[in-house]
């Protein structure tokens, strides 16, 4: 140039438009793992999310805390006999969820519309102040299909299959 300046952008600049676009960056990042988190729970972890509140206020508590499901409300009930509180579950409108006793070989099942149905439901499980809880099932229903969620009656956990021992 005929005037002596340089052509070009300061340190300054260069800094400020680096830190814009880190800034837009974050907030983009940040706001769609926030839509991607949002996502409904799953029957499936309401029905875990309860069970270990229910075995967690049975410990603190040092007292035996009773869980049912009530299909009408849709919502997991914990109870020690003089409070109760729910944990709602989403799902579809005909989901049914039901406990049952661990499989013995006198258990009742049917084949219903191609998919076997436990038959023998529990009104509910106890989970007592040592942590241990009932021995059950929870055998989760809509029409078409259904699955059971094991449970490990001194763990108050997931018992794992020979497929999960697989992987």
């Amino acid at each position: 140039m005929a005037t002596g300046e340089r052509s070009g952008f300061t340190l300054v600049e260069v800094l400020l438009v680096i830190a814009l676009i880190a800034l837009v960056g974050w907030i983009f990042i940040g706001g769609s793992a926030a839509l991607l988190s949002d996502k409904g729970a799953t029957p499936d972890e309401l029905f875990w999310k309860a069970v270990t509140a229910a075995r967690k206020e049975a410990l603190e508590e040092q007292k035996s805390v009773i869980l049912t499901y009530d299909q009408k409300a849709r919502a997991f009930e914990i109870g020690d006999g003089a409070s109760t509180r729910s944990i709602p579950v989403s799902g579809p409108d005909d989901l049914v969820i039901d406990f049952h006793p661990p499989p013995s070989d006198t258990s009742a099942a049917f084949l219903v519309g191609g998919t076997l149905v436990e038959t023998e439901p529990m009104a509910a499980v106890t989970f007592y102040a040592d942590g241990t809880c009932t021995a059950f099932r929870a055998q989760m229903r809509v029409p078409g299909a259904a699955h059971i969620l094991n449970v490990d009656p001194w763990t108050c956990a997931p018992v794992l299959s020979a497929s999960d021992d697989a992987r």
